[in-house]
């Protein structure tokens, strides 16, 4: 039995377009969602290539953190101008100017200029990220939107995985060059179904009020370009701190302390100007308001916790279990399965017992299953982790699509690009933080475990050719990974009760859901 419906004051202005122009628009959604993330993956693979023909070895890293941080520090960017110009505008300059640096990535003669450009590309993904999710709610009303959103987690989690296998293939039987070149006729033919098929309603002076919308001349737009840089230079030299703390320098060190003494300055300086904008790109409503604040928490802390399946699991996989690199990667794309699954199923739950409540079952569901992964027998089976892995993606689908569908639907139009941005970019900074603090643990374990300094890759490494150890030191190495990794899913079980301790406390028991007429608050 469900509770009749009671809704926030507020309008949606868009009227949801007719199924069949939906179609085209959707399909061009899908292709910019696998564009932004197979990107994020597909170069480590051909990593050996590039560096054999450009050089830069002792900075190829960046190739894949300036991609990481242009996408991370630009999404409340984009999530602010899409509320002021539209979706599409900004969309269609992301598809171009992530082409563009496609286009440029290709033509690079250096690894610096190759750097350069992979982080023109990141500036062109932080548009696709955000608008995408954000266009995804515009188009579907709330019963509908676990569909579209079940399909682009379906392609994220899908391009995810796939992309170190392509970038292999094209690096090995072509040239690395492809990796970045079949971006253009994917990107092409998405930019022509935007353009072509996507017409966004009038965003302009719609109003509340008995159902009755108004429209009004649009006043002059402001645009808050020193809010911009600041909220960009803040990220930049936080995730530079966090990316490179432990691996191009040591944490304690003057490059980590001064990135990271910066960053809290310009934060400082950041809020300052925000507070005094006209129309800020953080406004201060995203963290005073408890739905949105709570859900930012939540989304952060589920960053946090992916490191462990995402980083973490292959090199299990491969240097406890023993398995090759695809047999490896199979352990972790098994919950790339059941994640959209679930998702596409959580409507059924959440319109019955609401938004919080799905998501606090979802994320108790996980929580239970990294508690779990370090009670697995050592070195024991393949399946053993893959089971642990599909209950995991069933358990996220659960919470991640159901916070992210209410909350999108507790704003009107105006304010859910930002909105959506400020989900995204707290979970992008959440897998940041994440891969620093978790990578420190293993480190750290490895260290005690073996008797000084450790470190998972070198260690990975090493196992990868078992027959040059003799037995007894590849039996230790294996038991300090197993430990080391052990750890880690601890430490995700600490950011599962961290999700859940901000839905418990701050989320409140309805989600103050705009009247559709289509779904019940939480």
């Amino acid at each position: 039995m469900t509770e009749p419906s009671t809704t926030r004051t507020g309008t949606d202005p868009a009227p949801t377009p007719a199924p069949a122009r939906r179609r085209p628009v959707v399909a061009a959604l899908m292709l910019g969602m696998g564009l932004a993330a197979i990107d994020g993956t597909i170069v480590s693979t051909a990593v050996p290539q590039i560096v054999g023909d450009l050089g830069g070895l002792s900075v190829f890293s960046w190739l894949f953190s300036g991609y990481l941080l242009a996408v991370t520090v630009t999404l409340p960017v984009y999530g602010k101008l899409s509320d002021t110009f539209g979706r599409k505008p900004v969309l269609v300059a992301g598809v171009v100017l992530f082409l563009v640096g496609s286009l440029l990535c290709a033509a690079a003669w250096d690894m610096a200029s190759l750097i350069a450009f992979r982080v023109v590309q990141g500036l062109g993904g932080g548009a696709l990220q955000g608008t995408v999710q954000t266009i995804a709610a515009d188009l579907y009303p709330l019963k509908e939107r676990p569909k579209i959103q079940a399909r682009l987690s379906s392609v994220w989690a899908a391009s995810a995985v796939a992309g170190p296998a392509a970038g292999g293939l094209l690096a090995g039987y072509a040239d690395w060059r492809w990796i970045f070149l079949i971006n253009l006729p994917v990107g092409l033919v998405a930019l022509w179904l935007i353009c072509r098929y996507l017409v966004e309603p009038g965003r302009a002076g719609v109003h509340a009020g008995a159902g009755a919308r108004k429209t009004e001349p649009r006043a002059r737009v402001r645009i808050d370009w020193a809010g911009a840089l600041c909220v960009f230079a803040t990220g930049a030299l936080l995730l530079t701190a966090l990316v490179q703390g432990g691996v191009a320098w040591p944490w304690l060190s003057a490059p980590s302390l001064g990135l990271l003494g910066g960053a809290a300055v310009l934060g400082a300086v950041t809020v300052l100007v925000e507070r005094r904008a006209a129309e800020p790109i953080i406004p201060g409503w995203v963290w005073r308001r408890r739905t949105i604040a709570a859900v930012n928490l939540a989304l952060g802390a589920l960053g946090l916790l992916m490191v462990a399946p995402t980083v973490f699991l292959p090199t299990y996989a491969q240097s406890v279990l023993g398995l090759g690199p695809i047999a490896a990667g199979f352990v972790l794309s098994v919950m790339t399965l059941s994640w959209p699954v679930s998702a596409a199923l959580s409507n059924r739950v959440y319109t019955r017992i609401g938004f919080r409540l799905t998501a606090i079952l979802g994320m108790s569901g996980a929580l239970l299953v990294l508690l779990a992964f370090p009670l697995l027998p050592f070195p024991g089976e393949p399946w053993q982790p893959a089971l642990l892995m599909l209950l995991l993606g069933a358990a996220l689908g659960l919470f991640q699509l159901p916070l992210v569908v209410g909350v999108q639907s507790t704003v009107p139009y105006e304010e859910r690009g930002t909105t959506t941005a400020s989900v995204l970019f707290c979970r992008q900074v959440g897998q940041s933080v994440g891969a620093a603090v978790f990578g420190a643990v293993a480190n750290g374990v490895l260290a005690a475990r073996l008797g000084g300094d450790g470190d998972l890759d070198a260690l990975a490494r090493s196992l990868d050719s078992p027959e040059s150890l003799p037995p007894a030191t590849t039996d230790t190495l294996r038991r300090a990974v197993d430990a080391a990794v052990d750890y880690v899913y601890l430490g995700a079980a600490g950011a599962a009760a961290l999700a859940l301790l901000a839905l418990l406390t701050l989320a409140p028991r309805r989600f103050p859901v705009l009247g559709e007429g289509t779904g019940r608050e939480d």
